[in-house]
């Protein structure tokens, strides 16, 4: 959502539009509804303007701003009752408040988000996660080897998986191969970037495809989009299945 919806008008019609069963986000805030900024306020604002009836919300860390300190995590928008809902930390990383500078950048808590869905076909797993971050995407640091490890520890044995979101890691880092040996990866190599370049200003991320979708085998894949629309820093990915 880029750190609490900066472009929460663009975002909202988007989401609108698409109508999608189930949303996976990141960089979401859970503040109080008093807070002024809603982009500080994500949660409040979605519920709203969206009025999806099953929400949950998963903190990863409070970020200290000028304005206050706010809760920030992943969230999970359903048409489908969330039956369970748990959170995976990714890395061990203790910070009671965050302060969003470079320095802090590799020690960022990340989670992986889990959500038991109750839907006309049976249960569906949802995993939203937002990676451990590296400036070189195809790195297999130490901390990304955990990451997946934790990944995939999370995901075994449960049916139906729908594992997404900002890995921080590029579709070429040989770490994800693992996630491919277990899980159909629905973009796989195809995408370029899924960065919004109108909003960044390093060359590089023009060529870093760190978004990423994988799901079970025994779910089929009946359409796929990657829109270059801006609603984020980030690019959406839209995805359409039959289980």
């Amino acid at each position: 959502m880029w750190s609490g919806g900066r472009l929460f008008p663009q975002l909202i019609d988007f989401l609108r539009a698409e109508n999608a069963d189930v949303v996976a986000l990141q960089e979401v805030h859970d503040s109080p509804e008093t807070t002024p900024k809603e982009r500080l306020r994500s949660m409040e604002v979605l519920k709203r303007e969206l009025a999806y009836p099953f929400q949950e919300f998963a903190f990863a860390f409070n970020l200290s701003l000028p304005e206050g300190t706010f809760p920030q995590g992943n969230a999970v928008l359903s048409k489908f009752p969330i039956k369970e809902h748990s959170t995976v930390s990714l890395f061990d990383s203790v910070q009671d408040e965050y302060r969003d500078i470079p320095e802090h950048w590799p020690i960022e808590p990340r989670i992986l988000q889990c959500a038991l869905l109750n839907t006309p076909v049976g249960e569906v797993n949802v995993f939203n996660v937002h990676g451990v971050w590296d400036l070189a995407g195809d790195n297999p640091s130490t901390q990304r080897r955990t990451m997946v490890e934790r990944m995939l520890r999370a995901i075994e044995d449960k049916p139906n998986v729908l594992l997404t979101g900002d890995t921080n890691a590029s579709s070429g880092n040989p770490l994800l191969k693992h996630i491919d040996a277990r899980l159909t990866n629905v973009f796989g190599r195809e995408l370029t970037t899924t960065f919004n370049m109108r909003r960044k200003d390093k060359p590089g991320y023009a060529t870093a495809a760190v978004d990423h979708m994988w799901v079970s085998p025994s779910i089929k894949v009946l359409s796929k989009k990657c829109p270059d629309i801006d609603i984020s820093d980030h690019l959406p990915l839209v995805v359409t299945l039959e289980i």
